[in-house]
Order: C-alpha cells, then structure tokens, then sequence
C-alpha cells in the first residue's frame, strides 16, 4: 500500500495521489468466494461438481449451467487437500488450521457478485458465500497505463552510471534511526543468507539493474502489464534485497533470496497459499495488499480510508493460518487506512462471512499468525522534509493492538519509479534504471520489518540455531527495538510497534557470554569495505578477529603506541566478535 502524499486537510481528506488527486492501480477484480458444507464433501469437476458423500447436487448443479458458472477449488485439489488435513497440520498456537477443501472461487458473472452471492448461499451443500473487494497496493482513481519501457535488463551503451545513494537509506543504519542492517552484515549470515522472501502482489520490474544478485523471478501468477503496479513491486524487492554493489541501494538482507508472486488470476488465498507451498520452514512471505474493509461498506475510495488487511477475510485468514502452521512467516501490510483495528465495526460478522469466523483484528481471539505492519515516520528532517517525531504512527497508517511492528513509512529510498512515473531520485526513459526517495505507506514499512526478520532468520542458520517460528518473530519484534514516539494527536497508545533493531533482536535471540583475552595484533580500517560500513578496529583476540566500529581517536592513538612499544598490553572483552571493552595497560 503506498501512500504519496498526506494532504493538509489531514490523513485520507482527499487522494494519496500527485497533488492529493487520488489514484488506481489497474486490473483489481472483486472475487466471489463459496463455503461448502463439510458434510457435502463437494468435488470440482471439468462441469458441475459432485459429492463424494452421495449428496444431491443437482440444484447446485442446474444454477451453476444455467448462470455459466464455475466453481474452482480455492486451494487446489480437495483430495490431497483432505490428505494434508489428515496430517493434523496446526499452527504454532496449537490451533487447526481451517478446512482449506471448503473454500470455492466462482469464475464468472463477476458484474452481478453481489446477486449471485445471495442465490449461491441458499443453495444445497452451499454453507455460505461472501464478495471480496478488489485488493490493491494503494488507492483507487483513475489513471493512463505509462508505456511499458526499458525491459530488456541492460543500459543502453554510454548511459551515465548510476551513483551512490545508500547514504539516503537511513532505514540501514544504527537504531533508532534504522534497523542496523549495517551492523547485521558483519556477522555471518546477516546479510540473509539461506532465506527466501516472496513478495504477494501484482507486478514487478525483473530487469533492474539493482536486483540482478538474488532475484528468482516470478513463482506465483501472471504479472500485471502496468508501470504503475511494476514500480510498486520494484521498490518493495529493493528494500529487501537490493544489491550491494558501488552504485544505486543496498537491500535490508542483500542475499536474501527474492521472488514475486503476482494474485492474478488467482486471487489473494490461493496465491497466499501457493507461495507458502514453495518455502520451507523460517522463509517469508510478504502481503502487499490491502482491500476496503466495513467502514464504507467495502467501496473503493479514492483516499483509501477504511482499507485494511486482507486477513479479515475468511479464505485470507485460513491462508494465512496454513502458511503459518508449515512454520513460513508471514508479513502483512496492516493497511492505510487511518483506521483503529480495535473499533467495534470489524466485530460485526458481514452477511457471507462463515459461522465460524472471528474478527483476528481483536487478540482475544484466534490469531491469524502472520507480522501486521504500521508506518512510522522516519527522523524529521529526511530527505529535507519533516512527518512528525521519528517513530510516530503516520496519519494514514491503521493502528491497534493487532499491530506487530511498524517500518519507514515515508522517505524510503529504494528502486522503481513514483507511482506511474520514472523514478523522482533517477528516472530517464530506461525503467530499469529508475530509483525514488518517497516510496511510502505501510508498504514500505512492511519490506523493512521483512529485511530485519532475513538478517536474523540468517545468522541463526548460521549459527545453527532453530529459526524463528512465526510466534516467535511476532514475539522478538514486539519485545525488542526502538519504541514508538508520540505526534500531536497520535499518540503512541495508538499502536503500530516497535521499529525493529535487528542488534537488539540478536541479543534477544543469541545471547552469548562476554569472553576476554590480550589483542596479539590489530588492524585499522581506516577506509573501510563496502564503504557504508563504518570505521573499524580489529583486534586479533582468542585466536578470532573482532571488530571495534567507530573507535575515537584516542582509542586509536593509545592502540598504535601500545603496539609502536614492542610490548602491547591491549586487554579487549567481546561478545561473538565485537569489541564491547578495551582497556590500553602498555
């Protein structure tokens, strides 16, 4: 969900678009979602479907011809999805997970969802029936598709090299400013690797000059021919797993394994699905999606109010709940629509909804297990422009107790282009070569709390350590990082978490004793390698070099003269290998 500008007239007065117009993305269908009755033991055939119980299905049957409809499974065949079933699978919170074989698209008459929805839930071995909004990353309005340009993975020849920008990524440095990506990548496996990230969307731009290390392309899904949905996707994939080279961004977790899945053509939950089937335990998926939610009766709007994340709804939810319970994380944009998940509206069980359904939004009830993400503002003064205290909730962002963490939810610099436009940091008429500095919204803020969840997920296979489970990500991110600030009416009771503190999360995951000896020899980076690393002073101590980052120059000049002597007496304490004591004796 991307949020471009937040109006003067508040969050959500008028469109998130170039001068608060209001945009679309393009190709955003409602779906049509059938409950089966468990009893019907419904099964999908090339025409009709049949009951494996012996029901009678022949009303079902008659309307399905007769309105030149089609009833698909959802999650795939209901035979091996009943196999699965009788494996027990759960979630980390000892619950089942629904019955995935209930759930049914309806291909077809998608002008009359709503009609068709009443008529099909009334119908024999038919439980109920609901109309899922269309799900996009940001707001809805109108728009002309941008030509599709520069796709072919290389520059033209003589095109200027593209420069530096890392050091407008404050999301990589120190906390509380950022997630201490810089600090992760010291460590072995805290740049990401041996993790998997898929990104939930519509469309990506694959031959950017900045993702070409570790960008598996598209898994899931067709691709939505659209500049606009490409730039999204673009900027998400950056934040995560940009390349570390000399020129453009570097990702949160650089090698990381990225790939996209796109929910078209078929819709949220399956694709949900169909991404956690291709990773393994401790991977991530990323949801990129929001929809309208109750607030306004599930109409898109051009301010994007009153949307929210896609687990309020039941198949969504069940995906999710799968993902989960095969030990994938699960990360989610809460939503951009200025809304509290705590409000009494999303207790209301809509027309459609199954029996069993409970709002997820409220911690009482069954969790849905994945990440929910808010958008805090980054440091006042990013990029030249101020949102309020660093690490305050956004006006657009949702909020509550269901919130997990929040990310930089403005000013993230990272690959793609503005919107439907070439990228306002570098744009040009290469689209493989655009960069921007406003990508925003919740958004933006769930690839960076993604990035930090890799770093870690990393150094624990590193370590050979067990990797988190999706309660205990959730767990990490809300007992450790860097707190929520208050804004003048938004208060940090108003909660979308902690910004993430991968350095604070370690310490949290791996606590390590703090061992001691004498340095035999040392080494001062003076210019160090990759140059956003900062300053360094290596001490050769118990057989391992550890690392002293940002020495003063007194530290310096004690540990020159004390080797200069002939017989140092430099005395380090260090935790793994940084430097946490020092004490100069000779």
């Amino acid at each position: 969900m991307t949020d471009q500008v937040e109006p003067a007239g508040g969050p959500g007065a008028s469109g998130p678009g170039p001068d608060g117009a209001g945009f679309t993305y393009r190709a955003s269908e409602q779906e049509l979602i059938v409950v089966a009755r468990p009893e019907a033991r419904l099964r999908a055939q090339a025409e009709g479907v049949r009951s494996a119980a012996g029901s009678d299905v022949s009303a079902l049957n008659m309307f399905l011809g007769d309105e030149q409809l089609t009833l698909e499974p959802l999650f795939g065949n209901e035979e091996r999805l009943r196999s699965a079933d009788r494996q027990h699978i759960e979630s980390d919170d000892g619950d089942d997970v629904p019955d995935l074989a209930l759930f049914y698209r309806v291909r077809g008459g998608e002008s009359r969802a709503q009609e068709l929805r009443s008529r099909m839930a009334a119908l024999p071995g038919i439980d109920t029936a609901y109309v899922k909004p269309g799900a996009v990353p940001a707001a809805i309005g109108s728009t002309d598709r941008a030509p599709n340009v520069g796709e072919s993975g290389r520059r033209k020849e003589g095109a200027p090299v593209t420069p530096d920008f890392t050091g407008r990524q404050g999301y990589l440095r120190p906390a509380p400013e950022g997630v201490d990506a810089q600090w992760a990548w010291q460590r072995l496996g805290g740049s990401g690797e041996g993790v998997t990230v898929i990104d939930i969307e519509g469309a990506w731009q694959l031959g950017h000059e900045d993702l070409t290390g570790k960008l598996a392309g598209v898994v899931v899904g067709t691709p939505i021919q659209d500049v606009a949905w490409r730039n999204h996707g673009t900027a998400v994939i950056g934040v995560i797993g940009g390349d570390r080279t000399s020129v453009g961004i570097t990702g949160i977790a650089p090698e990381a394994m990225t790939a996209a899945a796109s929910f078209q053509p078929l819709g949220t939950a399956a694709t949900i699905h169909a991404a956690a089937e291709r990773l393994g335990a401790g991977d991530i998926v990323l949801i990129e999606l929001h929809r309208p939610g109750p607030r306004f009766d599930f109409e898109p709007r051009d301010d994007q109010r009153g949307y929210v994340a896609l687990e309020w709804w039941p198949d969504d939810y069940a995906a999710v709940r799968y993902a989960c319970a095969k030990g994938v994380i699960v990360v989610a944009a809460a939503g951009n629509g200025a809304e509290s998940l705590d409000d009494a509206v999303y207790e209301r069980r809509p027309d459609g909804f199954p029996e069993w359904w409970r709002n997820p939004f409220n911690p009482s009830n069954r969790p849905s297990g994945a990440v929910l993400v808010g958008a805090g503002a980054p440091p006042p003064g990013t990029h030249g422009r101020d949102h309020g205290p660093d690490r305050s909730r956004l006006g657009f962002s949702n909020y509550g107790a269901r919130v997990d963490a929040q990310g930089w939810g403005r000013e993230t610099t990272t690959t793609g282009g503005s919107w439907n436009q070439p990228g306002d940091l570098q744009g040009g008429t290469e689209e493989i070569a655009w960069y921007t500095d406003t990508f925003s919204g919740t958004s933006s803020a769930s690839p960076v709390v993604v990035g930090a969840l890799a770093c870690l997920q990393g150094m624990l296979k590193a370590a050979g350590q067990q990797l988190m489970t999706p309660a205990r990500a959730r767990a990490v991110l809300r007992s450790t990082g860097s707190p929520q600030q208050d804004a003048p009416g938004r208060p940090a009771s108003q909660r979308i978490g902690n910004r993430p503190d991968i350095k604070a999360a370690v310490t949290n995951l791996l606590p390590s004793a703090v061992g001691s000896g004498r340095a035999e020899r040392y080494w001062d980076e003076l210019l160090p390698y990759p140059p956003e690393l900062p300053p360094r002073l290596r001490l050769f101590v118990a057989g391992e070099w550890r690392n002293l980052n940002d020495p003063s120059p007194d530290i310096r000049q004690a540990v020159h003269a004390a080797f200069a002597g002939g017989h140092p007496d430099v005395r380090v304490w260090f935790s793994d290998d940084e430097v946490v004591g020092l004490v100069v004796a000779g």
